[in-house]
């Protein structure tokens, strides 16, 4: 990256309130040099022309013998405090204050006479004898700009240590340090996305957390099965314990298979593939593998065919396990756009209360037995490729009993 030149660098060593604020002093002390400088430079090219013109003007004006009355009437003249001040640096006619005042003109004439000049005589009440220096003001002003400075730079590098602070901490593995500054700053603004991104990152972490924990709780039960049919199998090949070895394997399989869906979804963005799907021929498709009747309209909406074909699936293979038959499927057009498709089955139906926390992953409802099992993770990637799919997923309570899915896709998809 490129250094700007020119511009003196701080050391490192310094914080970061006493590098903006004694860049804020310099820059004041520049501003008031320049300032200076720029007076004194005035003052000389002011004073230049007066000093030679008043020069010759005195050095005509003047008589040798006896300047006093002369000099007199110049100063009522003029309305000026004049002072004649011979070779030998005696006064001779005018103010004797005059050649020890700073703010004065001094003329010197040819003939080794000086005369001392001050135009404007001070009003009532003013002091004759003027020695204010032009960077005593200048310094004041700058002394104030550093004493407002200072409380400004302060609350600016504080709000920037407090954001420095719970940066650190939260890279050292505190994820659920918050900065919380408010304001409508930058410093406020680049605090909230922090916050934010701390928040996904926390939520994130801590899903994977509870999706490890409940897989491997979730593996035990098929893996202990499998491992029994195993050992029976060796002293007694029965082809029912070769199909018990066959379901297991088949139940990990599926299990690892949306643990690693489940995973990807939260990983991923948007959808990596949008096509137009008939959601009817699926559903029809996937509904045969469970004997469910599928009935509806036409529909073609837009998204992911394999994460559609999933969603479907999870649905019909959720009525087979925890419900009981006929499995009923419809598809039918949503006004908006899009289509809605409903799958309902007639088994005891959804505990009361529990309509929303089905779809939590690896949600077992209380009392649920380690063999009955629970909802895994099928319901929970449902609404997942839903929402992926602008749609969403909700659990209804049917006239005679049962449980009823009713999913929503094909509005607002997004790659």
């Amino acid at each position: 990256m490129a250094r700007l030149s020119g511009v003196p660098r701080l050391p490192r060593g310094l914080s970061l309130f006493w590098k903006v604020y004694l860049t804020v002093v310099a820059a004041v002390v520049i501003v008031a040099i320049a300032v200076a400088i720029v007076f004194r430079i005035a003052n000389a090219s002011e004073a230049g022309p007066w000093t030679e013109r008043g020069r010759t003007f005195f050095a005509r004006t003047l008589p040798a013998d006896d300047p006093g009355p002369t000099l007199e009437r110049l100063s009522d003249a003029l309305g000026a405090d004049l002072a004649l001040v011979g070779p030998d640096g005696r006064l001779v006619a005018g103010d004797p204050r005059l050649p020890h005042l700073r703010r004065v003109f001094a003329f010197s004439l040819p003939d080794g006479r000086v005369v001392y000049a001050r135009f404007g005589r001070p009003g009532a009440g003013e002091d004759e004898d003027d020695h204010r220096n032009p960077l005593v003001p200048i310094a004041i002003i700058a002394i104030l700009i550093a004493l407002v400075a200072y409380p400004v730079v302060g609350h600016l590098t504080r709000r920037l240590e407090r954001l420095r602070v719970g940066v650190e901490a939260w890279g050292a593995g505190d994820l659920t340090v918050r900065v919380g500054l408010s304001g409508g700053d930058e410093v406020a603004a680049v605090a909230r996305s922090f916050d934010a991104a701390a928040e996904t990152v926390e939520r994130l972490v801590a899903s994977h957390a509870a999706l490890l924990a409940n897989a491997s709780h979730e593996l035990r039960s098929p893996l202990a099965r499998l491992r029994m049919a195993i050992d029976l199998w060796r002293e007694d090949p029965r082809p029912a314990l070769e199909r018990e070895i066959v379901t297991s394997l088949a139940e990990l399989d599926a299990l690892v298979e949306e643990i690693l869906m489940a995973s990807r979804l939260e990983h991923v963005a948007g959808l990596e593939r949008i096509e137009p799907v008939d959601l009817l021929a699926l559903a029809a498709e996937e509904g045969a593998r469970v004997d469910a009747i599928v009935e509806g309209e036409p529909v073609e909406v837009s998204g992911d065919p394999r994460l559609l074909r999933r969603l479907v699936r999870n649905l019909f293979q959720n009525a087979a396990r925890h419900g009981a038959p006929p499995i009923e499927a419809r598809v039918a057009a949503r006004a908006g756009g899009g289509a809605t498709l409903s799958v309902r089955d007639h088994g005891p139906g959804l505990p009361d209360g529990e309509s929303e926390r089905v779809f939590e992953a690896f949600y077992r409802p209380v009392g649920r037995s380690e063999a009955a099992g629970g909802w895994g993770l099928g319901l929970s990637l449902v609404r997942q490729i839903a929402r992926r799919h602008g749609g969403d997923v909700r659990a209804v309570r049917p006239e005679g009993g049962g449980a009823m899915f009713v999913v929503e896709v094909g509005a607002g998809t997004s790659a």
